[in-house]
């Protein structure tokens, strides 16, 4: 990538969020292009998957108005990977096990910000950041100053906004982070129903935004006791970071913590 290339930068307001987006290629027109299909995307998976909207796909399966057979390829496709996440937690990340029934707001932003890098990548964008709510999904890089290195994303201290306690230098793929931050003590213990204590904050680097989004909350569930997850082989691309609930005491985990 040269340093002559146009970039892009949009916010796209969806999900009760601000979704902001930054591209760089050969075209600015159709980088611009791109991105107004994002938009759209967002909006329809905003459709499918909102858990407020009354007649989303999502709020329909919840009252049990239609059965997941019955429902669009996007649906099913995330109720499978969240079953496959569900598996690789031991069941630490469970979005059947919410008030009201079947919600995977915890998987799908992630899922949703890696279709929009295809998207992007189709319009000539050859480098993309897409920031949802914190959780980013990453491809080919960035230039500064002439010079195309990792995305750096700083990792902020779940109680000090303006202290970033870690950086994670990424080429391509997914960052997520789950904890205590602006929304407070808000994910729920699937296994008792009640508050997780498991850890304060959680940042989980991989090449999948659904599953690195899934694996943070999972760990905020479950603590230290979720390190295990990443000797498994469905995780070996991925690692964690977190700090501990009642210390302010920062632990990692990832394949190489098991190798002898």
């Amino acid at each position: 990538m040269s340093s002559t290339q146009s970039r892009v930068m949009e916010e796209i307001e969806v999900w009760a969020t601000i979704v902001f987006v930054e591209c760089a290629g050969e075209s600015e027109s159709n980088l611009r292009l791109g991105i107004k299909q994002v938009r759209k995307y967002f909006e329809f998976i905003d459709e499918v998957f909102s858990t407020f909207m009354e007649n989303s796909e999502v709020s329909r399966l919840r009252r049990g108005e239609i059965d997941i057979s019955s429902c669009c390829a996007d649906l099913q496709e995330v109720w499978n990977l969240c079953l496959v996440a569900k598996s690789i937690t031991d069941g630490s990340f469970d979005p059947w096990c919410v008030p009201g029934g079947f919600d995977p707001s915890g998987y799908v932003k992630g899922w949703a910000s890696d279709k929009a890098i295809s998207i992007l990548k189709s319009h000539g964008a050859t480098s993309i950041q897409i920031n949802a709510a914190g959780d980013l999904s990453l491809a080919g890089g960035n230039i500064v100053d002439g010079v195309l290195g990792p995305w750096k994303i700083g990792i902020r201290h779940p109680e000090q906004a303006h202290t970033v306690v870690k950086v994670f230098d990424i080429w391509d793929g997914a960052v997520a982070t789950s904890g205590t931050y602006e929304k407070g003590a808000h994910i729920r213990d699937p296994h008792t129903g009640l508050i997780a204590i498991g850890a304060r904050s959680a940042s989980v680097v991989g090449p999948d935004g659904g599953l690195a989004d899934a694996l943070a909350t999972a760990l905020v569930v479950s603590g230290r006791d979720g390190a295990v997850w990443f000797a498994k082989p469905e995780l070996a691309e991925y690692k964690a970071w977190v700090i501990d609930r009642n210390e302010d005491i920062a632990w990692e985990v990832s394949k190489d913590s098991f190798q002898r």
